[in-house]
C-alpha cells in the first residue's frame, strides 16, 4: 500500500523528457506548459479499483464520480465520493467486461440520465469483429445493486481497430469513439442506437495519436481528447463533432493515465490512472476553453460581477448626469440672485 499524500497543488511534471516523445505523436504535438498546475482532487481508496480506465461525473449526485476497471474482471461501476471512498458498486446484469476502456454520462430513450460503458479495447489491433457499449440507468439512490444493461454492438466502417476513448455529446446524446492509433480518428455512432444488429461507426474527424480518453464539456461547446503525455481541447462544431483545436492541457505524470472527464462546472478536467490507490487530479482548462456565461432572461450575461460593475458604471453615469444638472441649476440660481441684487442696488443709487 502506498502512503497517502495530502492534497496539494503541484506543478505539471510531464516536462521536457516527455515533450520529445509527444513531438512524434502524429496529428497533434503535445508540449507540456511550463506553468500549468494540477490539484489532487481525491485519491481512490477502494483496493478493488486497480485499473481506473474511465471517469464520468454524476448528473444526479453532487460530488460523485464514477469509474471502472479495465479488463478481465466483474462488470462493475464504482461510485466514488469526494473523499475517494466507494459509495456504491453498480453491477451490470447481462454484461461482460472483456476490455472496458471508457465511460460517459448520457441519456436513455426517455431522456433520463444513464451511464454508458465502452467495451472497445482491442490490443491485437483488429481481433474483434465488433465492440460493445453498455447502458444502464443512473440510479436516483446510491447503494450496491445490479442493473440490467442495454447492449449496443458497434462496427467500424473501415474495419476493426483498438480504441480507449468514448464521449457523448450532451446536446445530441450522440456517441463518439476515438481510435488509439498513430494518426487516430474520431468515429461517430448513429443518432439512435439499436439493440439488434450492428451500429456502424463512421470516421468524421482526425484525432491525436495514442488517445486514451475523451469527453465533451457539460455545455457541449468543447471536447477534450487525452493521451499519455498531453490533452487537446477542441471546439465543437454546429454538427456536434470535434472541430478546430483551441488549446491544450498539461497532464501530470501518472502511472498509466487513461481517463478524463470534465468537472461539473466545466472549468477543468479530472484525470485518473491505472494502478492501486491512484490520485485523481483536477487540471484547469485554458481561458479560451472555459464555459461561456449563460444569458439571463433580460438579455444580461449572467456574470454577476460583470453585471454589478456594469450596473455601477451605469448608475454612476446617471448620478453624474443628474449631478451635472443639479450643479448647473444651482449655478444659474446663484447667478440670478447675484444679478437681481446688483440691479436692486443700482436702482437704489439712481
Amino acid at each position: 500500500m502506498r502512503p497517502h499524500r495530502p492534497s496539494r497543488p503541484r506543478r505539471g511534471t510531464a516536462r521536457a523528457s516527455l515533450a520529445a516523445v509527444g513531438a512524434v505523436l502524429g496529428g497533434v504535438i503535445f508540449v507540456p506548459s511550463a506553468a500549468a498546475e494540477e490539484t489532487e482532487e481525491f485519491r481512490i481508496r477502494d483496493p478493488r479499483i486497480t485499473e481506473s480506465s474511465g471517469l464520468a461525473v454524476s448528473r444526479r449526485h453532487r460530488g460523485v464520480v464514477y469509474t471502472h476497471n479495465d479488463s478481465g474482471g466483474v462488470p462493475q461501476i464504482f461510485a466514488l465520493g469526494p473523499d475517494g471512498r466507494t459509495r456504491a458498486v453498480l453491477t451490470l446484469g447481462g454484461a461482460q467486461a472483456r476490455d472496458w476502456e471508457a465511460m460517459a454520462i448520457g441519456e436513455d430513450e426517455r431522456g433520463r440520465p444513464a451511464i454508458f460503458v465502452a467495451d472497445i479495447g482491442d490490443n491485437l489491433g483488429g481481433a474483434w469483429p465488433y465492440v460493445t457499449i453498455y447502458r444502464v440507468p443512473e440510479p436516483a439512490t446510491l447503494r450496491d445493486r445490479t442493473l440490467d444493461a442495454t447492449r449496443f454492438e458497434m462496427r467500424y466502417e473501415d474495419g476493426p481497430r483498438n480504441a480507449e476513448a468514448m464521449m457523448i455529446n450532451p446536446k445530441t446524446n450522440r456517441v463518439y469513439i476515438v481510435s488509439k492509433l498513430f494518426g487516430g480518428k474520431v468515429y461517430e455512432a448513429p443518432a439512435n442506437l439499436r439493440t439488434e444488429g450492428y451500429n456502424t461507426l463512421r470516421a468524421v474527424a482526425d484525432a491525436p495519436s495514442i488517445a486514451t480518453g475523451a469527453a465533451f464539456s457539460p455545455d457541449g461547446r468543447t471536447c477534450v481528447i487525452r493521451a499519455y503525455f498531453g490533452a487537446t481541447v477542441y471546439e465543437v462544431g454546429a454538427d456536434g463533432r470535434p472541430g478546430e483545436r483551441i488549446g491544450s492541457v498539461d497532464v501530470p505524470r501518472q502511472e498509466q493515465g487513461e481517463a478524463v472527464t470534465y468537472t461539473a462546472d466545466g472549468r477543468g478536467v479530472l484525470l485518473s490512472s491505472e494502478g492501486e490507490q491512484q490520485p485523481v487530479y483536477r487540471v484547469p482548462l485554458p481561458e479560451e476553453a472555459l464555459p461561456v456565461p449563460e444569458r439571463t432572461q433580460d438579455g444580461g450575461s449572467g456574470n454577476t460581477q460583470q453585471e454589478g460593475q456594469g450596473g455601477e458604471a451605469a448608475e454612476d453615469g446617471r448620478r453624474d448626469a443628474s449631478g451635472t444638472r443639479v450643479g448647473l441649476f444651482l449655478a444659474l440660481a446663484i447667478a440670478g440672485a447675484v444679478g437681481y441684487g446688483w440691479l436692486r442696488n443700482r436702482k437704489g443709487r439712481t
